[in-house]
């Protein structure tokens, strides 16, 4: 039996769930998970909806969802399942060791496209996995001229999403509006606290008894983008600097994952500063 899946965002009104079940069975299509979520504060419906059977016309279905919900609903079926990743990095390995070890195992239900560094420290390892590597010094050119040479690189492969692994640098507004809530970050710090840079030296400095990793939607403010997933471990008085940056390693890898899983799986809508995520 023709697996679908259905991926509605629009204003909230009574009578949405019939309304849409009205039109799959219509359809013949019979609803075998249907997750939904009302965020009452911007009366925003959010539904992911999962259904079996033959689909005659997916256009046909697309125009009547859009007809029928209400005016400007966001609808999308049956996605592109296998969807392709560009990974951006500087010098750290450990996250983009464990995204590419998922990838050559076949774990990841996505295709690294390339990896593109303002550094080559990685471009040895990266090939090993016959994954193009993309070398783009920021020495020597304006801040302008390095993404604009980054993002050119980036349309050639059309990913669907850009994994910012231990890239340290700030993108500018005009580079993240060219990939606008497709930017994924791991940041070294539960957010919102300790922003920025050295945040396990912030954290050490203030004491904190539990540290974290933030994966987010990169947005015009600094670390402040929807956020996808966060974990914490604990801490104590006896750890150092280096110790919290060996003990969060663990945690930014398994936090950035974590949500490539729920993206790559279509489980993430975006709700403004927020995310609505079916797990």
């Amino acid at each position: 039996m023709t697996k679908n899946l259905i991926l509605i965002q629009c204003k909230d009104q009574i009578g949405l769930v019939a309304t849409i079940s009205r039109i799959l069975a219509d359809h013949t299509l019979n609803i075998t998970s249907m997750r939904e979520f009302v965020d009452e504060q911007s009366a925003s419906f959010f539904t992911r909806i999962e259904c079996s059977g033959l689909l005659p016309s997916l256009k046909a279905l697309q125009i009547e969802l859009e007809r029928e919900l209400p005016s400007k609903a966001a609808v999308r079926i049956n996605p592109n399942q296998e969807k392709k990743i560009a990974i951006l990095v500087t010098k750290e390995y450990h996250c983009l060791a464990d995204t590419l070890s998922r990838h050559f195992f076949k774990s990841l239900d996505a295709e690294v496209c390339c990896v593109i560094g303002n550094h080559s420290n990685l471009s040895d390892f990266t090939r090993r996995f016959e994954i193009p590597f993309h070398h783009v010094s920021h020495e020597n050119l304006s801040k302008a001229d390095f993404e604009n040479e980054i993002a050119d690189i980036l349309q050639n492969y059309s990913p669907d999403y850009i994994v910012l692994s231990k890239f340290m640098r700030i993108l500018s507004p005009e580079f993240i509006k060219q990939f606008e809530n497709r930017i994924i970050n791991i940041h070294h710090s539960f957010l919102p606290a300790f922003i920025g840079a050295s945040p396990y030296r912030q954290a050490y400095e203030r004491g904190v008894k539990i540290i974290g990793a933030t994966a987010h939607f990169v947005t015009n403010d600094l670390d402040e983008g929807p956020i996808i997933v966060q974990q914490i471990i604990p801490v104590n008085h006896a750890f150092s600097v280096n110790d919290m940056v060996v003990a969060g390693k663990e945690v930014e890898t398994a936090v950035l994952s974590k949500a490539l899983t729920l993206l790559l799986q279509d489980r993430v809508f975006i709700a403004g500063n927020k995310t609505v995520i079916f797990e």
